[in-house]
């Protein structure tokens, strides 16, 4: 296609090499850093990474169910957590029947944990 320098085709495929190699880059940080969660570090009835529970609004009189995950996999309108959440950070370790105070742009909101399913 002529000159380089004139070339916008070869422009962006190298602007998107760029953005690629920074992603790659990215994912190996998170790989370096990558923590095996086993079952044996917290007990089958609490909220743990990798469970999913039904928790229920005191205040409102809902029931929402989530599932806890990686801060990399968290989506909470999805109702995917992670632990880096204040809801996932008040949830981490609570047991059925737990009543649960978090910490909102609202106000104190209280939720009673259901159920846990591992």
């Amino acid at each position: 296609f002529g000159d380089l320098s004139e070339n916008a085709e070869y422009d962006e495929a190298k602007n998107e090499q760029g953005k690629l190699y920074s992603r790659i880059a990215e994912l190996e940080e998170i790989i370096k850093h990558a923590v095996v969660v086993t079952g044996d570090s917290y007990a089958a009835d609490e909220v743990s990474p990798g469970c999913r529970f039904i928790v229920k609004d005191l205040e409102e009189d809902e029931e929402e169910e989530y599932h806890f995950v990686g801060s990399q996999e968290a989506d909470p309108m999805d109702g995917k957590i992670s632990d880096e959440s204040p809801f996932g950070k008040a949830m981490l370790g609570k047991k059925v029947g737990d009543v649960v105070e978090v910490e909102a742009p609202i106000g104190i909101v209280k939720y009673e944990i259901i159920k846990i399913e591992k």
